[in-house]
């Protein structure tokens, strides 16, 4: 589901061998944001998960398919748009904190576990800023990250809103002023020596 961040032209016979003939290590099902693939077994960390397949195009073909939210651009010539169905890997949703990664190796793109990810957990990856920011952004990202961030921020605020504003405290070195009659109107405000200043600044900085 990445876009502008473009993956290769799969031959049914190379689509046919990567996802049909291997057992897969998870399945599809619901997710928060439509279909999603899940893990049906413990994928290790660095463990290949599926293959990014789809239509080979030139990179000035897939400028004019700018509205596919599948193009993964494979190198400077090249682009996968992987919008077909039969593309499994198209089902992997986005996460702002994910648990693989795609990667390129001999002009064909991959996905990895980039840590361990139990039976039932939901396989993502970052789909990058330039389709972050023309996708998902607009609608608000729906990874657990976003979600938790979000969650905790209005937490945060309504705790902010409920706790009563405490009153300003008086000045109490006007009061003091006012109390003791050796103080003359006028008088200059004893300073702290630049030694003492510099003393503190750098037990500061070791703090």
């Amino acid at each position: 589901m990445p876009s502008k961040t473009r993956p290769l032209q799969a031959r049914s016979s190379v689509r046919t061998k990567s996802v049909e003939d291997k057992p897969q290590p998870f399945r599809l099902g619901r997710a928060r944001t439509g279909l999603g693939l899940f893990a049906t077994e413990e994928i290790k960390k660095g463990q290949f998960i599926v293959e990014y397949l789809g239509e080979k195009l030139t990179n000035e073909q897939a400028d004019k398919r700018a509205h596919s939210r599948y193009l993964f651009e494979l190198n400077s010539r090249w682009t996968i748009d992987g919008a077909a169905r039969w593309n499994i890997a198209r089902y992997i949703n986005h996460s702002c904190r994910p648990n693989s990664e795609p990667y390129i190796t001999r002009g064909r793109i991959k996905i990895r576990a980039r840590k361990r990810i139990l039976p039932g957990e939901e396989i993502n990856y970052d789909y990058g800023k330039a389709h972050f920011d023309e996708f998902i952004k607009p609608k608000g990202c729906q990874c657990d990250a976003c979600r938790e961030k979000r969650a905790k921020a209005a937490t945060t605020e309504k705790a902010a809103k409920a706790s009563p504003t405490k009153p300003a405290k008086k000045d109490s070195s006007a009061k003091a002023a006012k109390k003791d009659p050796s103080a003359k109107k006028g008088s200059p405000a004893k300073k702290d020596s630049p030694a003492k200043r510099g003393k503190s600044a750098k037990s500061a900085k070791k703090v």
